[in-house]
């Protein structure tokens, strides 16, 4: 078997990145190089450097998470929760940016 390339877009990084995360904060961390981003539950921070290196084409810096707990709300007197979400600020080098309009490669 050949060796595969540093960078290669696999199928399992699309498993891991699931959408930008588009909010008003999310937008005024553009400005200091970052991207927030929704992710696969079970994901790690090395898997997600990887997936975010290998569909952008970016060099990140560094990678933190949040895991957003789900809310209970109520329906037609019923409770139910929300599922959880997590989220990845991921920090681009210097210079590089990320469109969250356009698609992945």
């Amino acid at each position: 078997m050949a060796k595969k390339q540093a960078g290669a877009v696999e199928l399992a990084h699309y498993d891991v990145v699931l959408g930008p995360h588009i909010t008003e904060k999310s937008t005024l961390l553009s400005e200091q190089n970052a991207v927030v981003f929704k992710v696969a539950n079970k994901a790690s921070k090395p898997a997600i450097k990887a997936a975010v290196e290998a569909l952008f084409g970016v060099s990140v810096t560094g990678v933190n998470t949040i895991v957003v707990k789900g809310k209970t709300k109520k329906w037609k007197g019923r409770d139910y929760k929300r599922s959880d979400v997590k989220k990845a600020i991921v920090t681009l080098a210097e210079g590089q940016s990320i469109d969250v309009t356009e698609g992945v490669r």
